[in-house]
């Protein structure tokens, strides 16, 4: 579907590769620049003491079907080189720090002169404005703890729980992707490019827009209750005899008659002491110890019958190895095969990037680059010749 459109990404980490990644997969032509010693993610089975393990799944999955480039852009030979590179791109993806490529005359201004059709996407922790354009923010800082996503995955008087790697970088990742779509559709009309500015903070904010927004204009928000202390008892999570299922309740009474009957007590509906929302929550830590001795009785096939029967929203609570085993994940096209880098013949199993296009060709277009795999080739067809490449070479520009 983006076949011929030409994206330069300068990017290391998650989240701006992770945009790369996902233009990459729908037919882009995907330009990765790293450091000549590489992104850090290329080695982080090694850091956790698993270099024996082949490939870096964490980085693959961003950076696959892309060129990779090892150019250094701490001299000003290699600058030159991506200037040239950006000549003719629709797209420039950098999370560089904003300070470091005003520095480095690869900022917005610049770049523009170059080439005014340019959509330039930076992805930053904190934006490119105010005190803190120039920190530092993995999605752990930025999007979770000091966006107040954090503080509301945080059961009251409990300690804080961490968030795993790259899903704050993922949604700013698919949140970017949005944006640099936005503005190639523009351009179709002016000619012009624009800047396209994604942060962690900005996305944190709008992913726990719900409660944001209540926050913002009631000037309160109630805090993360324990499960006896839920608003809403019932919209709750349960452990059955096998595993813990999560009920999510529909406005109004029809669930709480619907859940009365699935667990066989159909007295409790008119119990005084539930027989209303407002009673519910005032007595929920009794109410969530009868459902809790319901559901312990019987393992998850039991309930999912029960369930199911009375049209109730639920879900059981996966470990991924058992969302690999659920055909509902596979048939929505959750996993997709990639090729075997180094020239390998073989494929292997990963996340499909997030949306699907029945009938095209959606998925990847090859394994991610070795370091610096296609900075020969790239530069070439760019345009370079044999005496500039040797040229840059000399001067530490390429590896």
């Amino acid at each position: 579907m983006l076949e011929g459109l030409k994206v330069i990404e300068m990017a290391t980490y998650i989240a701006a590769p992770g945009a790369g990644g996902i233009l990459a997969d729908w037919g882009a032509d995907v330009i990765k620049i790293e450091p000549l010693n590489g992104c850090p993610m290329r080695y982080t089975m090694a850091n956790v003491g698993a270099d024996h393990l082949k490939g870096s799944p964490i980085f693959d999955l961003d950076n696959r079907g892309k060129k990779g480039l090892a150019i250094n852009t701490a001299t000003p030979e290699g600058v030159a080189a991506v200037k040239r590179l950006v000549e003719d791109a629709d797209v420039f993806i950098t999370n560089v720090r904003p300070g470091g490529l005003e520095r480095a005359g690869l900022d917005y201004d610049s770049l523009k002169e170059i080439n005014p059709r340019l959509v330039y996407a930076s992805v930053t922790g904190y934006g490119l404005e105010g005190p803190d354009r120039d920190r530092p923010g993995f999605d752990i800082a930025a999007f979770y703890a000091r966006s107040g996503v954090g503080w509301l995955q945080t059961v009251k008087g409990g300690e804080p729980v961490s968030l795993r790697t790259g899903i704050g970088d993922h949604t700013t990742s698919m949140a970017t992707v949005g944006g640099i779509l936005a503005a190639v559709f523009e351009r179709q009309t002016t000619g012009k490019g624009r800047l396209v500015e994604a942060s962690l903070l900005r996305a944190g904010i709008y992913a726990a827009g719900s409660d944001t927004a209540v926050q913002l204009r009631y000037g309160k928000l109630g805090s993360t209750k324990t499960r006896h202390e839920a608003v809403q008892p019932i919209s709750n999570f349960f452990k059955t005899r096998d595993t813990w299922i999560v009920i999510v309740p529909r406005q109004g009474s029809t669930d709480w008659t619907a859940i009365c009957k699935v667990i066989g007590r159909p007295e409790l509906e008119t119990d005084s002491r539930f027989d209303n929302p407002k009673n519910r929550r005032a007595n929920a830590a009794d109410l969530v110890d009868i459902l809790d001795a319901a559901f312990i009785q019987h393992d998850l096939d039991y309930w999912r019958e029960k369930l199911d029967a009375e049209d109730m929203i639920w879900a059981p609570l996966l470990r991924p190895a058992d969302v690999f085993a659920d055909p509902q994940a596979k048939a929505a096209g959750a996993y997709v095969e990639v090729p075997e880098e180094g020239g390998g013949e073989g494929t292997y199993l990963s996340p499909a990037s997030p949306i699907r296009f029945p009938g095209a060709d959606d998925g990847p277009k090859g394994p991610a680059p070795a370091l610096g795999e296609h900075t020969i080739d790239t530069l070439k067809a760019s345009g370079f010749s044999d005496e500039e490449i040797e040229s840059l070479r000399k001067a530490g520009a390429i590896g």
